[in-house]
Order: C-alpha cells, then sequence, then structure tokens
C-alpha cells in the first residue's frame, strides 16, 4: 500500500536517483531540494510517495502571494499509470486551497503527454509557452493554469422550517418593486 507522508531532509539519498531516472537533465540537483525544503511549512509544501520501503513519488508546492506553483511531481516509472500521480497532485491542490489559494500554476515538458493528459484531468489549461524552457534537452515548457470555483456563499438556515420566516433568508431576497 503506498502511503503520502511529509517529505524530510533524510529522503533525498534515495529521492535524488529517482528524480534522475524521472527527468533525466533536466534533474534538479540536491542543493535545489535543500532550498526548497527550507521553505517548509510557511511557503512550501513537499510529500514523499511510499510503497512500503520504497520511495516511489514525490510533489512540492510553492504557496506565494495569491497563488501556488506546483514546484515538481515525480513517480518512480514503474509505477507510472497507476493512479499515485493523480494522487500526488490532488494532495497539492488540496493544500493550495487550504492556504486559500485558488489559482494554481505550473511548467510542463511540452513532449510529456502522461503528465499532460495527468493535469487536464485536473482542470488545468494552457496559458503559455517559455521556448527552450527544459535546458538540458532544449525542449519547451508549457504553462498550465488551474483555477478553483469560488466557494459557494453560505445561508444560515439553523432553526427553519417552512411557513416561518428565516431572517437570514428572507434579509437576502429583495422585496420587488412598485
Amino acid at each position: 500500500m503506498t502511503t503520502l507522508r511529509r517529505m524530510r531532509w533524510w529522503d533525498l539519498a534515495t529521492l535524488l536517483p529517482l528524480e534522475r531516472a524521472v527527468f533525466g537533465p533536466d534533474a534538479w540537483s540536491a542543493e535545489l531540494f535543500w532550498s526548497e525544503l527550507a521553505g517548509v511549512p510557511a511557503t512550501r509544501t513537499y510529500v514523499v510517495a511510499e510503497d512500503g520501503a520504497d520511495l516511489v513519488g514525490y510533489a512540492g508546492l510553492h504557496a506565494g502571494l495569491g497563488e501556488a506553483t506546483v514546484q515538481t511531481l515525480a513517480v518512480a516509472p514503474h509505477c507510472q499509470r497507476a493512479g499515485l500521480g493523480s494522487r500526488l497532485l490532488s494532495h497539492l491542490l488540496a493544500d493550495a486551497a487550504a492556504r486559500g489559494l485558488r489559482t494554481v500554476l505550473l511548467e510542463v515538458r511540452a513532449d510529456n503527454t502522461g503528465a499532460l493528459a495527468l493535469y487536464d484531468c485536473h482542470g488545468f489549461e494552457r496559458v503559455g509557452v517559455r521556448r527552450g524552457y527544459y535546458r538540458g534537452s532544449g525542449v519547451d515548457g508549457l504553462v498550465l493554469r488551474r483555477r478553483a470555483a469560488p466557494s459557494a456563499p453560505t445561508i444560515d438556515v439553523s432553526g427553519w422550517s417552512p411557513g416561518r420566516p428565516n431572517p437570514h433568508v428572507d434579509r437576502a431576497i429583495p422585496e420587488p418593486g412598485p
């Protein structure tokens, strides 16, 4: 069974080989991960996925002013297309929502069809292209955005019953004009 937990600095020893296997020449360095982990929990959320003792995925989110950015998301090749990427992304989206951030951005390789399908299923839309964004390969980066629906207003209906006026509701409905 795969479980998610907060990423810790000691995970880097097993995480970095997975990073290189998934991202190749575009892989992050240990120093970059250290820098990201320094922002947890104030502006960052990083989680790992473990299947028993094996680290099989991870994801990270930056919470900025008014929006969040998915910094990274990786799933071990032998675990891909089994729902783990969706689970990791859902965790990040829930964290963004809990922080009150309705807009989530990310960059993805233009040739990563699996990731593009994942992001599409989660409501992301293409909003831009960064030509040659991935320095190691020169592949374009697509900028994707997801905007969560605004929360519906709530109306207090406690104590209401049919035929009995509710001041919270009745006050909100204007009387028809002459």
